[in-house]
C-alpha cells in the first residue's frame, strides 16, 4: 500500500471533526430561533440554520461510516490485521452513536422534545468520543511517521 494512503483515514477525520462542530453551531443557532423574539426570529429563519443543519446530518453519518470502514481497511492492507485496541472501539462506538442520531430525524422534524434531548445528548457524546479520537489519532499518525523515517531503503545503489 502507497505509504500516502496511511493518511487519507486521519485528514477525512479531522475534516469530519469540523464538520460536526459547524453542524453543532447551526443546531444551536436554529434552537435560539424557538426562544427569540419576533422581529429577531424573523430575521434569524432567513439564515435557514435547521435546514442546512440536517442536511449535513446524512453527510455527517456518510462520511463516519465511510472513514471508520477506510480507517479498518487501511490498518488491515499495512498491518494484515485490525489492532484491537482503544482507538479502534471508540471508533466503532462513534460510529454507532451517529446512527443513532441519525435515526432520530424524523422524530425531529414532528417536533418530539423527548428526540431533541437525545439528539443533543447523544451529539454531546459523539463530539467528546471523537474529540479523543482525534487526539489518539494523532498519536498513531506520529507512530506512522516515525517508522517511515527509520526504514532504511534496501533498493537504493550505493554512491561509490
Amino acid at each position: 500500500m502507497p505509504f500516502a494512503l496511511n493518511f487519507v483515514h486521519p485528514v477525512l477525520m479531522w475534516g469530519l471533526l469540523g464538520l460536526m462542530l459547524y453542524s453543532g453551531y447551526l443546531g444551536f443557532k436554529a434552537s435560539l430561533i424557538r426562544k427569540a423574539s419576533p422581529e429577531d426570529r424573523k430575521a434569524m429563519l432567513q439564515e435557514h440554520y435547521g435546514a442546512r443543519h440536517a442536511r449535513l446530518g446524512p453527510v455527517i453519518l456518510a462520511v463516519t461510516l465511510l472513514g471508520a470502514v477506510g480507517g479498518m481497511a487501511a490498518t488491515y492492507l499495512k498491518n494484515g490485521k485490525l489492532i484491537l485496541g482503544p482507538h479502534l472501539f471508540v471508533g466503532l462506538g462513534v460510529a454507532a452513536l451517529v446512527i443513532v442520531t441519525a435515526s432520530l430525524g424524523p422524530s425531529l422534524q414532528k417536533g418530539k422534545d423527548w428526540a431533541r434531548t437525545l439528539h443533543v445528548t447523544t451529539n454531546g457524546l459523539v463530539l467528546t468520543l471523537f474529540g479523543w479520537q482525534a487526539i489518539s489519532g494523532i498519536a498513531i499518525v506520529q507512530k506512522l511517521l516515525s517508522s517511515a523515517s527509520s526504514v532504511t531503503p534496501a533498493l537504493v545503489p550505493a554512491m561509490s
